[in-house]
């Protein structure tokens, strides 16, 4: 089986070498290059063909959300895992509209980044369970305040279907095949899903799906 490529972006050294250790330690995963910089993880993403980049949010001479956008504009098939030591909700946001499949918090990046790692790889998401746990306390505590239901109920079963798949990184095509449906229909099921929730991108159709639970990471 072909290794997972890795490329580390990070701007302190220690940290890089830490991240190193424990992917090198896991069979069938490559770390095949480092960066220091947002812009040296954009063209060192591009020279070694990789896989996936572990990147922190906060880099030097080109945030990582920014880089982020630039690898996935560039190589939509490259699977971003940001570390982060922040948790709001914002954060989470603004990572996965640059196309982050994964978010893990740095405190937790030793037990989750090598399934984080695998996850992407295949395709999913993951995200640290504090993240998954945040997110849904906000989300009840928002229905409490606004003294509405769940708009989860809104939706029908197949366009619960959708929304899972959806969620978890299927193309329309994908999961047209996966339900056995046309890839219009999906597209159809995809905009009603986010008009009854009130959605307006992939983005916040994901972080929905995760507020909700309705993808388990962690």
């Amino acid at each position: 089986m072909k290794p997972i490529r890795i490329l580390l972006a990070d701007d302190h050294t220690i940290v890089r070498r830490g991240l190193r250790l424990l992917l090198a330690s896991e069979p069938g995963f490559q770390v095949v290059a480092e960066a220091a910089t947002g812009l040296e993880a954009v063209s060192l993403a591009e020279q070694h063909a990789v896989d996936v980049v572990v990147m922190d949010v906060a880099m030097p001479r080109l945030n990582g959300i920014e880089a982020a956008l630039q690898i996935n504009s560039h190589q939509p098939q490259v699977a971003v895992v940001f570390l982060s030591m922040h948790s709001d909700e914002g954060y989470v946001l603004r990572a996965l509209k640059a196309g982050a499949r994964a978010y893990l918090l740095k405190d937790s990046a030793e037990h989750d980044l090598i399934n984080a790692v695998r996850a992407v790889a295949e395709g999913k998401g993951y995200f640290s369970p504090a993240i998954s746990r945040m997110l849904a306390e906000e989300y009840m505590r928002e229905l409490q305040e606004r003294k509405i239901e769940d708009t989860y109920e809104l939706l029908t079963t197949r366009e619960r279907e959708v929304l899972q798949l959806l969620a978890e990184g299927k193309s329309n095509k994908e999961a047209a095949a996966l339900l056995n449906l046309s890839a219009y229909t999906v597209e159809s099921h995809r905009s009603s899903i986010l008009k009854k929730l009130n959605l307006h991108s992939a983005a916040e159709l994901i972080l929905y799906a995760l507020r909700k639970g309705v993808i388990v990471q962690g």
